[in-house]
């Protein structure tokens, strides 16, 4: 399914108020993040985070990297507000409403650059990464996370059964999630040495279906989710889709939601 970069800015946008209430998986991401990087034995000047949300990561790295400058982009200004409240003036910290694929800043501004939870929302991430590439000194890291291809396979996995049982015919309206393989070669092409990537499952449990589509929606992450369509059919395939998810995945009173976390690291040379 193709991603409508608006709908996402737009949903990301409504939901920034909310987004932490509901973040848990990617509250883990960023304390994960946080502790690569602490291995890497940094000590940067300047520091992007790219997709920066509510300012979770942003809000870490501060504490790491005292002495740095942290700068916060998101495609979505609501998100950047959000975030700008949560530092009291701090003099170090700024924001930027912009595009991961098209950065606005010059070549080699940065010495760190960071991201979790965003390039998933990307079809594919060479041209991202490689703007990455761009902005950082020689020498400087590209640090990140993002939701890769088993993420919520439990629910694209019965939505397309569901789809095929009342419709006869497949569907191709959910999210599809970036494999490791695609995100370990964008990274080669984007130009970074020796990059490495690793994969770790994060795994939720809900009461029930329509708690995890609200989860879902919360954190601005409808594209994720199933296409919500008009009509009986689409109220159709949904009841039929939550008939098979419980049947399915349902254990011990809860469903589980999986999320693939795929880690990436990358040096400019």
């Amino acid at each position: 399914m193709s991603i409508d970069r608006r709908r996402v800015r737009d949903s990301f946008h409504r939901h920034s108020a909310e987004y932490e209430a509901y973040a848990d998986v990617q509250k883990r991401v960023v304390k994960r993040l946080t502790g690569i990087l602490a291995g890497e034995l940094l000590t940067p000047a300047d520091v992007l985070d790219i997709g920066t949300g509510t300012g979770m990561l942003m809000r870490a790295l501060h504490n790491v990297y005292p002495p740095a400058r942290l700068t916060g982009l998101d495609l979505a200004l609501g998100m950047c507000l959000t975030a700008r409240e949560g530092f009291n003036g701090s003099g170090r910290v700024g924001w930027l409403a912009g595009d991961a694929e098209r950065l606005p800043f010059r070549d080699g501004a940065f010495d760190l650059a960071v991201s979790t939870s965003t390039y998933q929302w990307l079809e594919e991430p060479t041209a991202a990464f490689t703007e990455a590439c761009r902005v950082l000194r020689p020498g400087g890291v590209f640090c990140f996370a993002l939701f890769g291809e088993k993420t919520l396979h439990e629910l694209r996995s019965s939505y397309r059964q569901a789809h095929e049982a009342v419709c006869h015919s497949e569907e191709s309206r959910t999210h599809t999630f970036l494999s490791q393989e695609r995100v370990h070669e964008a990274l080669i092409r984007a130009g970074f040495a020796i990059p490495r990537t690793s994969s770790e499952l994060e795994i939720e449990h809900h009461a029930d279906v329509p708690a995890l589509l609200r989860a879902i929606k919360r954190v601005g992450a409808g594209n994720a989710g199933p296409a919500k369509g008009r009509g009986l059919a689409e109220r159709r395939i949904m009841l039929e889709m939550m008939n098979i998810y419980r049947r399915e995945y349902a254990a011990d009173g809860f469903i589980p939601a999986t999320y693939e976390v795929i880690y990436g690291i990358g040096r400019k040379g």
